[in-house]
């Protein structure tokens, strides 16, 4: 017998009647809001279309930096606009001789690794020394995981050139005549 009673099905409770009343209340308010709006629209509508008015509406112009900021939200581009504002403060963010030696040129929103050039390889084993303390600041303005990493290069040498002279259209020492 106590088995039929733990095989059969368990029923979901029924709602009361303040849950009823809830839903019933927050139907008719749809409703009245619904019926609200068409009202509004017809009465626009005998007057001769949209007006402006004294209140703030959806047509009102915009401030440009208002504007600006529901771009980047709705486009989904906080990160890389405020690791962009990271990269105009560079020098109060890593200090002043820091910022002489060392600049960033790039983020990968992907990977969210900044990567840097600095002039010297001293200099870039200095960052590479700083990095961990570097990341940490960073995302302690950006927020937590905005920069995982940082790619530190040293500086970039000038183009091979094999010998003083070079003939036009040459591929390199391993050109042949024919």
């Amino acid at each position: 017998m106590s088995a039929e009673k733990d095989s059969a099905p368990k029923k979901s409770p029924e709602p009361s009647g303040v849950d009823l009343a809830r839903v019933a209340l927050r139907a008719a308010k749809e409703q009245a809001r619904a019926r609200g709006d068409a009202a509004q629209q017809k009465k626009q509508a005998r007057r001769g279309g949209l007006r402006s008015g004294a209140r703030a509406d959806g047509r009102d112009p915009m401030a440009l930096g208002a504007a600006i900021n529901r771009l980047i939200t709705e486009r989904g581009w906080e990160a890389p606009a405020a690791v962009g504002g990271v990269m105009g403060r560079w020098p109060q963010i890593v200090g002043e001789d820091l910022a002489k030696h060392c600049v960033p040129e790039k983020y990968d929103e992907d990977e969210r690794v900044l990567v840097v050039r600095c002039d010297s390889t001293a200099w870039a084993t200095n960052l590479r020394l700083l990095a961990s303390q570097l990341v940490a600041r960073l995302n302690e303005d950006l927020g937590h995981g905005a920069v995982t990493m940082i790619k530190v290069y040293g500086p970039g040498g000038p183009a091979r050139r094999y010998g003083p002279l070079r003939a036009p259209g040459s591929t390199g020492p391993g050109d042949t005549y024919g």
